[in-house]
């Protein structure tokens, strides 16, 4: 890996113009995700159910994952990579989002419970934690399934370490990504669900893997 890599720009503006030539092949395994993740907000009444649904975001982001890694590394993306992004990383997505899922959930839990306390500033140091977690979880999952024989335990060192090499840069990108999905949410549901995810990984893809 170069000292310098690529600039944020660069991976967003790469990443738009590969969405935009192959959304038709993107879109239908970024909306079953969003249709994934919808109903594990709607069922999170119901706890065992919402895990279990969270849970199936797992494979589809590793799907999603794959063919933004496919298209970053060959500039093409068939039909046939999404069936095969599921089949390859399906064990993966399923620990990886077991993991977020967990971290995520406990993250949102220390909010709630702040924000009703004389200790409500530390919801604030919580959401931040949670952003930088996020932005950690994309590294991670762009390697993950980039390099599928590599042990999990292997590859969380690696993204932290590609992270700790180009801090500011990958802030810097991960608040962009953010501001796209919270931009994709705010307009309506479908733009987001048929859009910014796939985007997000794809952009990852670019911006992690230039040199590998």
């Amino acid at each position: 890996m170069s000292g310098e890599g690529m600039r944020p720009g660069e991976a967003l503006t790469l990443a738009l113009r590969d969405f935009y030539g192959h959304s038709w092949r993107l879109v239908p395994v970024n909306a079953a995700l969003g249709a994934v993740l919808v109903l594990a907000g709607i069922s999170a009444i119901a706890v065992r159910a919402a895990l279990v649904v969270a849970l199936l975001a797992g494979p589809l982001l590793a799907a999603l994952a794959h063919c933004g890694v496919t298209l970053a590394r060959t500039g093409n993306l068939a039909r046939s990579d999404v069936r095969d992004g599921l089949r390859l990383h399906w064990r993966r997505g399923f620990v990886l989002g077991a993991c977020g899922a967990a971290l995520f959930g406990l993250g949102v839990l220390a909010v709630h419970v702040y924000g009703r306390t004389p200790l409500w500033p530390l919801s604030f140091v919580t959401i931040y934690a949670l952003v930088l977690l996020g932005i950690y979880q994309l590294v991670l999952w762009t390697l993950a399934i980039a390099e599928p024989a590599v042990p999990l335990r292997v590859v969380a060192r690696d993204a932290a370490q590609f992270i700790a090499a180009r801090p500011w840069p990958t802030l810097a990108f991960g608040l962009g990504l953010l501001a796209i999905n919270v931009v994709g949410v705010a307009a309506a549901v479908m733009p987001f669900l048929t859009l910014t995810v796939a985007y997000s990984f794809l952009a990852a893809a670019h911006f992690v893997l230039e040199d590998r």
